[in-house]
């Protein structure tokens, strides 16, 4: 039986940035005062996106890095009314077209130089996205510019959220069982500020607040389980756990629309969250062997601060367990499918030990889990 041996990683963002007080500026120009009903709708969102945790993140749409609305790139214009919902899905599609493939690249490059390969002996190319599609897509796009075989077997994992890369590994996984010379290619990219919603909605408003753009590319290859390997991070990809929370499917929901992709998030989540996640862990660590105790390194990928908390109450982790999905958050905002791969480079750079579990939550309610030893 083989496993997944991980290369390389490399992660990439936007060239510019911007920090969540100049996020919430900006999102005051994309709502109509008359929807309000509030005095103050500037203070509302103000404080709705102090409250989300973030710090800063990146944009395809910014030109340059400044906190002044002004010199953010006009995709989003001004809002013209109270029935104004902002650019079509067609725009913000065009615009994904013509930018993801450049991170993607960016990554996936980073990851092919510390693998230290030639692209044209990668087997099998997986992307992942669930903030943009077209065709031809980011796959063609990295064939055409970084050499890869012209007969590299293409999969595309698509809109499945925020657990979408751990979706995404579980083919690498999968190839690589099936094919002792496989060598895999795994690219999660999203632009979620693309879809930044105009209007009143609560959870819209919350949606906005959180999320933001990045690229995160795995290159792995077949292993045979019982070669020897490092004990350090990122290890190798051995097993994973996908689980459908019952009775859930309305709690957190990502649909397309006429004006964007449009996400919603019930306040419930984090309670199914913190009943559903502790016997789900124990079901996939108790068949490989492993207690909670002895998993050294936990990727978790932040949803937003009340899901992270969640997380942390099933899971019995340590503020300095989750701090790496913390810091993460803080800095870059949620990327969706990308950001646990963030994560598991940022705990690499704090030399963190194996196992190490990854984890995340999309639309079904669905837990995603995967080990690395």
């Amino acid at each position: 039986m083989h496993s997944l041996e991980i290369l390389g990683l490399g992660t990439a963002l936007p060239e510019h940035s911007i920090s969540q007080a100049g996020m919430a500026t900006f999102a005051t120009t994309c709502v109509a005062p008359e929807l309000t009903g509030s005095k103050n709708p500037t203070g509302l969102i103000e404080a709705l996106y102090r409250r989300a945790g973030v710090q800063s993140r990146h944009s395809v749409l910014l030109e340059s890095s400044s906190d002044d609305e002004a010199t953010a790139e006009r995709f989003f214009e001004f809002v013209k009314g109270p029935e104004d919902r902002g650019p079509s899905t067609a725009k913000r599609m065009n615009r994904f077209e013509i930018e993801a493939p450049k991170i993607a690249l960016k990554a996936t490059a980073k990851a092919i130089k510390e693998a230290n390969i030639d692209p044209s002996e990668i087997t099998h190319l997986i992307t992942v996205s669930c903030s943009g599609f077209s065709a031809p897509g980011v796959d063609l796009y990295l064939i055409e510019n970084l050499g890869f075989a012209r007969s590299v077997a293409r999969t595309h994992v698509g809109f499945m959220g925020c657990h979408g890369a751990l979706n995404g590994l579980r083919v690498a996984h999968s190839f690589a069982a099936a094919n002792p010379h496989a060598v895999v290619a795994m690219c999660a990219v999203e632009l979620c500020t693309l879809h930044h919603q105009y209007g009143w909605d609560p959870q819209q408003i919350v949606a906005n607040s959180l999320f933001a753009d990045g690229a995160a590319t795995i290159i792995g290859r077949a292993t045979a389980h019982s070669d020897g390997h490092s004990q350090k991070l990122p290890g190798r990809l051995v097993d994973n756990y996908s689980f459908v929370i019952p009775d859930t499917s309305e709690l957190m929901t990502w649909k397309i629309g006429d004006n964007g992709f449009q996400m919603t998030l019930s306040p419930e989540v984090p309670g199914v969250i913190t009943r559903s996640l502790p016997g789900a862990l124990h079901e996939f660590l108790g068949r490989n062997g492993l207690t909670r105790s002895e998993i050294k390194s936990w990727a978790i990928h932040p949803g937003g601060p009340r899901i992270l908390a969640a997380t942390v109450a099933a899971a019995e982790l340590s503020d300095a367990q989750i701090d790496p999905s913390i810091s993460v958050f803080q800095r870059c905002g949620n990327m969706s499918s990308p950001t646990v791969l963030f994560i598991l480079d940022e705990l690499r750079t704090r030399n963190a030990s194996l196992p190490c579990v990854m984890l995340g939550f999309g639309p079904g309610l669905n837990v995603e889990i995967a080990l690395l030893r």
